[in-house]
């Protein structure tokens, strides 16, 4: 199995609430990453490997994200 499907289906075992704490938790390390990303590039003093790690960790969140909103949005059939 893959770390996505580990946290796939670790969501289907959560209660709507402890996934609504939990995207906002997420939310807001993906913005702080963000932030530090932006600084570092500001500045012009960051090596690339950890500006890389960084925007990995970033769109792994980004995808965490995604997935709880998916949970939590229930599907509307237009």
């Amino acid at each position: 199995m893959n770390a996505q499907s580990d946290f796939s289906s670790e969501i289907a075992m959560k209660t709507d609430d402890v996934l609504r704490v939990e995207l906002e938790v997420f939310r807001r390390e993906h913005r702080d990453l963000d932030d530090s990303i932006r600084a570092l590039q500001d500045r012009g003093t960051a090596d690339q490997l950890t500006l890389q790690r960084l925007k990995k960790k970033k769109l792994q969140l980004k995808d965490r994200i995604a997935m709880i909103e998916d949970r939590l949005t229930p599907d509307i059939i237009a």
